[in-house]
């Protein structure tokens, strides 16, 4: 197949560009340019030798699976292209600041006469590195300060800390993440972490302790998610006027769960999308691997999304869940769902829908939410081509329900229940994408079916986060 060689070397000169040949490079002499452009363009090549040049803590047996391709190309153009394609790949690994390709004729006295050498001139990340940033959540945000050590052993490993502060959480946590070589959409990951998080709209206070294990691997079109958590929760009142039934849930309780999430997501962004489909299916099982909750926990979510005429989209979307306890023990109001507010169905406050108890809300066992929207762009699409981009014209369309179920009674009388006293919203307004982090929405809203014991937002109403029904 050909030679793969592993230097450490002071940087080599500039040869040109990302992918060529500088001209003093070749040895003209007795070489006609024609004849050597009929050579490299014209026929077959063979790709002898592939150098790694730069290399330090990086061992050489794992980059092997990375531009391994590159020694299957049969002309110049596809050396080019395979060439590209290995660069992507190293540069995904995350191990990487700089990645360089250069591509030369064979040298040697047993060099085939359209025998090529490829060379990747590489940069390794510093053994440690820091970093600062914001997040944005569902209306929420946070400040978080993190310490990683890329290429920990050698193999792309990479052992995070990071430390969160936010509005409504903050929490600090300790990762170890290994991909498989040759294929880093196949990874392993380990996860330490604290969470205390403040929930006002149930005046519930929570902290968990916990650790869990990830494998995530792709089949097909499919993204699959394998997790086992163990978590300590402590729940508390948040308030001195916390209702009764919030201070019945306050104690201790492990939770040791299963979890299994697929995705089938073709949009263009996760944020804006103007086109592709998003499937989202999560099933959590918890209790037959220990801890105090036990129950059968299943979500999806459903988006679709259409160009239109004059650069408008068309987007639909469907949520919907159910938690089924298992055994006597009623479910906690930790694992319960929540629905309401600028990221759901909008005019209604946040996670304010639903079973609630003297001004708490409870959550629910079960769930749906379907939205239809219709993003164009701004009157007169003022500054085009740039900064006015980032706007949208927002109007849509919300409807939901949220409550417990009697499962006693069968899936007729649960659909039945779910039809009943629907909350649904509709109105417009403006939204701005912050890049491919989060997107910002000022909504005038309606709110329609409303039932004793939610609490509306009638007119305006902000919202920020990643996730958007």
């Amino acid at each position: 197949m050909g030679t793969v060689h592993a230097r450490s070397l002071d940087p080599l000169p500039m040869r040109g560009p990302e992918l060529g040949v500088h001209a003093d490079d070749v040895d003209l002499v007795e070489v006609e340019p024609e004849t050597k452009q009929e050579i490299l363009e014209n026929k077959d090549v063979v790709v002898e030798h592939v150098h790694l040049d730069g290399l330090g803590r990086t061992k050489e047996d794992f980059l092997t699976h990375e531009i391994a391709d590159v020694f299957t190309a049969k002309n110049l153009i596809d050396v080019m292209k395979k060439s590209h394609q290995a660069r992507q790949k190293l540069l995904r690994l995350g191990i990487f600041r700089q990645v360089e390709v250069v591509i030369d004729t064979s040298q040697g006295d047993n060099a085939l006469p359209n025998g090529l050498d490829v060379t990747f001139e590489v940069t390794e990340l510093r053994r440690m590195t820091g970093s600062y940033n914001t997040m944005v959540g569902n209306n929420e945000g946070s400040m978080v300060l993190g310490i990683k050590l890329p290429n920990f052993l050698g193999r792309a490993e990479k052992l995070t800390f990071q430390f969160s502060y936010g509005t409504k959480e903050t929490s600090y946590g300790l990762s170890f993440f290994k991909p498989q070589p040759g294929n880093f959409d196949r990874n392993f990951s380990v996860n330490l972490y604290k969470v205390t998080g403040q929930f006002p709209w149930s005046s519930l206070r929570e902290t968990d302790r916990g650790v869990s294990t990830d494998i995530n691997f792709p089949i097909w079109k499919t993204n699959h998610t394998l997790k086992w958590e163990g978590v300590w929760r402590e729940l508390g009142c948040l308030a001195r006027t916390a209702s009764f039934a919030v201070r019945e849930e306050s104690g201790h309780s492990l939770k040791s769960s299963l979890s299994h999430a697929m995705v089938i997501d073709t949009r263009n962004s996760a944020i804006l999308p103007r086109k592709g489909a998003l499937l989202r299916i999560n099933q959590e099982l918890a209790g037959y691997t220990g801890g105090d909750a036990s129950f059968l926990k299943e979500d999806v979510e459903l988006q679709l999304n259409k160009r239109l005429f004059w650069d408008s989209v068309l987007s639909v979307s469907l949520w919907g869940g159910m938690l089924l306890p298992i055994g006597d023990k009623p479910t906690c109001i930790a694992d319960r769902f929540y629905l309401g507010g600028p990221t759901s169905v909008r005019g209604f406050s946040m996670y304010s829908i639903g079973p609630q108890s003297e001004g708490d809300y409870l959550g629910g066992e079960a769930y749906w939410a379907g939205g239809v929207h219709l993003y164009t762009p701004l009157p007169f699409r003022p500054g085009r081509g740039g900064f006015g981009d980032l706007f949208r014209t927002h109007f849509f369309l919300n409807a939901g329900n949220l409550c417990n179920l009697n499962y006693g009674e069968g899936p007729r009388a649960h659909l039945q229940k779910l039809a009943e006293c629907i909350r649904w919203s509709y109105g417009a307004g403006i939204l701005l994408r912050l890049g491919n982090i989060a997107r910002l929405e000022l909504n005038y809203c309606i709110p329609m079916g409303v039932q004793s014991g939610d609490r509306i937002c009638d007119g305006i109403q902000f919202g920020a986060g990643i996730r958007f029904l």
